[in-house]
């Protein structure tokens, strides 16, 4: 038996491309960036370190929905596995490239309510698609209730048991 499980969180460095193959699959490619970061030991400041960036393909449902709603610098989680793919550089030579083919792709994004309660701006989605959790769930405030009232004797003795 063989485990092999990505997690990244970072930005899109690009907005998501989708096409159709042949056989009417949809396929969406994009590209997240990862920034390290660590604390500068004598200014004790934080500074940039490096950025890694990876390839991430989304297929079927999921693709459709990423390139809809994703954009170009948004934060997001994303969970699949890794693939290798070997290709032709432009100078000739064979490469290869480590990306990740999706099972959830989550926004990060808070999503910003205009004054009527609508979600406002082109962004994501609070939520992620694939089935997982949202990290940032977005649930409504809670509804004002009247406190219960107490029935009286009066009212009890009208009950159907």
């Amino acid at each position: 038996m063989a485990f092999a499980k990505a997690m990244i969180i970072g930005n899109l460095g690009r907005d998501p491309e989708m096409r159709y193959t042949p056989a009417g699959k949809a396929v969406t490619e994009f590209s997240v960036a990862v920034s390290h970061r660590s604390r500068d030991p004598q200014t004790n400041e934080w500074q940039d370190d490096q950025t890694d960036w990876y390839r991430v393909t989304v297929w079927g449902d999921r693709a459709e929905r990423t390139a809809e709603q994703f954009r170009k610098g948004n934060k997001v989680f994303v969970e699949g596995r890794f693939r290798t793919r070997e290709y032709e550089a432009k100078d000739g030579q064979k490469r290869i490239s480590l990306e990740i083919t999706a099972d959830n792709v989550i926004s990060l994004d808070a999503r910003v309510r205009d004054e009527e309660g609508g979600s406002s701006g082109g962004g994501a989605p609070a939520g992620g698609f694939g089935g997982g959790e949202s990290v940032r769930p977005t649930r409504p405030a809670p509804a004002a209730r009247p406190a219960p009232q107490r029935p009286s004797d009066d009212d009890l003795d009208d009950l159907p048991f």
